[in-house]
């Protein structure tokens, strides 16, 4: 997402050790859930991770390739399917893009959560937040006849830098 307003933000992307240490971590959990960390996987998710805010898909495909070539679209969305089937990305329907999970998903033993975003729709910085009860949740779907597959929920806004400059 790109800044329209006229203030700093600070830049919340993983780099260095951080991002091997978060790409580590999710290749065990892959693993640990009997799946596998492919080459395009990796790549996508280290170019959410890196990004630190949300990224539109042709953003990513653009990105995709090391040598400045794009990826063919199909690769980038199946990556994020998979990506948001093991809970490592959301995608932010609002603003049509996608973010890597801060709420631990990368963890050995982590477990797919209600994803909750606080969005700013001044600069489009986007933060996680820690969602209501899943439970709770998948309980009150059962009673209304529901099986939920993934839960976000999403909160337009200003961020604390947006709303004191404005």
């Amino acid at each position: 997402m790109s800044s329209t307003c006229d203030h700093d933000h600070d830049p919340s992307g993983l780099g260095g050790a951080a991002l091997a240490r978060a790409l580590q971590g999710a290749e065990a959990r892959v693993a640990e859930a009997g799946e596998r960390m492919t080459p395009p996987r990796r790549r996508v998710l280290s170019l959410l991770l890196e990004s630190g805010e949300p990224v539109k898909a042709y953003d990513l495909i653009a990105r995709f390739g090391e040598d400045g070539q794009a990826a063919k679209p199909p690769t980038v969305y199946r990556a994020l399917e998979f990506l948001e089937r093991q809970g490592m990305a959301h995608r932010i329907a609002s603003i049509s893009a996608y973010v890597a999970c801060s709420g631990g998903a990368m963890d050995a033993g982590s477990q797919p959560h209600a994803a909750a975003f606080l969005i700013c729709d001044c600069c489009g910085a986007t933060r996680e937040i820690e969602g209501p009860d899943q439970a709770a949740i998948d309980l009150a779907a059962r009673s209304a006849g529901y099986a939920i597959s993934r839960t976000t929920i999403e909160a337009h806004g200003l961020c604390q830098a947006c709303n004191e400059a404005g």
